[in-house]
């Protein structure tokens, strides 16, 4: 369990976008700068998930994993004693840093673009790999460590998927990663999202009515940036 100064000292700072242009690294590096201001540096950790991709799982990693499922609840500090081949080994060496960082973080801040309705292939390769069976489970009672932990998604999309708009139903992002977390443990207060609309507005011309409407939805997103990195 984090401690109470561990949840506010530490922040684990992922951006997953593969535009030159990013809304979501300018959003999430605006929340990273306040938040920096508020808490100093040591805390924080970065990590740029397509400068320094997170490598896909493997089918070691599935043997390695389905190993300690069928060993009950397991601590990421007795996986070793499990390990069976150099592939499995290699996989766990890719695997227990991440866990650490992100289970060590008291606040993990996330920039995610919606792509194709969903999330990037590197945030997906990074959620894949630190999902690992008993990472977060208390041996001796089932629950959560990750209960105190507090998660802000950065996202940006072209269009708008708000509720009440036609495109509502076709938002897979923000639902997605609210159901992995609390199904990781994290309470549903501590999972904040914000959502910069209608980023396409300024590019695509039949989209050029909405440029206002793009407009005020960063200057929005901007200022709950701030004020979630305040707190």
């Amino acid at each position: 369990m984090l401690s109470a100064h561990d949840q506010v000292a530490s922040l684990l700072h992922l951006d997953s976008s593969h535009s030159g242009d990013s809304i979501t690294r300018r959003l999430s590096a605006r929340f990273a700068d306040a938040w920096r201001e508020r808490h100093g540096t040591s805390g924080y950790r970065y990590r740029d998930l397509v400068a320094d991709p997170v490598p896909p799982i493997s089918a070691a990693y599935c043997e390695l994993g389905r190993r300690v499922e069928r060993n009950g609840y397991v601590p990421p500090a007795k996986v070793d004693a499990l390990i069976e081949t150099a592939a499995e080994e290699r996989e766990w060496a890719l695997t227990l840093p991440l866990v650490e960082q992100f289970a060590g973080a008291g606040t993990v801040l996330i920039g995610a673009p919606m792509y194709n309705f969903s999330v990037p292939a590197s945030l997906k390769a990074w959620i894949d790999r630190i999902t690992f069976p008993g990472a977060y489970t208390d041996p001796d009672t089932g629950r959560s460590l990750l209960h105190g932990k507090r998660i802000v998604v950065v996202t940006a999309r072209g269009g708008a998927y708000g509720p009440g708009t036609p495109r509502e139903g076709f938002d897979f992002q923000e639902p997605y990663l609210r159901a992995y977390f609390a199904n990781l443990g994290v309470a549903e207060d501590g999972v904040s999202f914000v959502n910069a609309e209608m980023t396409l507005a300024d590019l695509v011309p039949h989209l050029a009515r909405f440029r206002e409407m793009a407009a005020r939805s960063l200057a929005g997103a901007e200022e709950a940036v701030v004020a979630l990195a305040s707190r």
